[in-house]
Parts: structure tokens; sequence; C-alpha cells
């Protein structure tokens, strides 16, 4: 492989810094130290800078979906369930946990957005789903405002 090759595979190891590259907000120099990349860290900066040239623009997920929290969720019958996923189904008024669902043209971009957002937020994930168009976060009960302004932000255009 190329250096550059090699670079935009190291990139691509590190969503975080795929995204900055993206943005343009990215110090390319200690990227190129961050980068587990043989080569001079200029020659690593220079395929850095050709590669961020390449990229789409960063740009958030569209319009503000309406955001809502339900509270209660715990393990039931999976034809009852606010998100199933493989033997765990998670349906209303059975636990201590919240869901927060953002509807509308929620996708699999804005659920990383979300997941990202909730991650700096301190708030810990449970299950998280994204399809139809609407996006489900389940957290602790008590972390759910902290988790609903967290997708609310996440999702602000």
């Amino acid at each position: 492989m190329t250096l550059a090759a090699d670079t935009r595979e190291a990139v691509r190891r590190h969503p975080f810094l795929y995204d900055a590259l993206r943005a343009g907000v990215v110090n390319y120099t200690a990227a190129a130290r961050f980068l587990d990349v043989e080569g001079e860290t200029d020659a690593v900066v220079a395929a850095l800078r050709r590669f961020a040239d390449d990229l789409p623009d960063y740009g958030r997920p569209g319009d503000a979906p309406p955001v809502s929290m339900e509270s209660g969720l715990g393990e039931g019958d999976p034809a009852d369930a606010v998100l199933a996923v493989g033997d765990l189904a998670l349906v209303p008024d059975e636990g201590p946990l919240t869901a927060i669902t953002a509807g509308g043209a929620a996708d699999a971009e804005a659920l990383r957005q979300v997941l990202g957002r909730l991650a700096t937020a301190g708030v810990a994930v449970e299950a998280a789903a994204v399809g139809g168009g609407s996006l489900v976060v389940v957290v602790g009960r008590r972390d759910g405002a902290d988790a609903v302004r967290a997708v609310e932000d996440a999702l602000a255009a």
C-alpha cells in the first residue's frame, strides 16, 4: 500500500477523525502523530490534507424530528415492544428503563450522531435502533431528561 492509502485506511478506523476532517477542524500534525502510519509526519500530513479535500462536506442530520420520552420500560412480550432486538423485547410498564424516540426521517447517520452525543453527555445507552424513519435509544430512568436534551441537540439542524 502507498502512504496515502495507509493514511486513508487509518483514518477510517477512527470515525471521529474522519468526521473532523470532513468538518475542517483538524490539526493535521496532531492527527498525523495520532495515526499509526509508517512514514514521515510531514508526508502523513500531506496525505491527510489530500484526503480531506476529497471528502464530502460534513453535515448534521436534516430537520430535527419530534422527540418523545416513555419511562417504565422492561422486558416483556415482543408484540408490545417499543424496541425488540434478538430475544430482548422492551415494553412499557415493565421496568426501570426509559425510551427516547425520535420520529421524522431519522436514519443510521442520525443514530450515530445521537449515540455520540449521549456518550459525550455521559449517558449510558442500554439499547438503540433505527428503522422506518424513527430511532429509539433506551437509557436508565434517571438519565431520561438528560437523554432527551442530548437527542434533541444531536438532531438539531
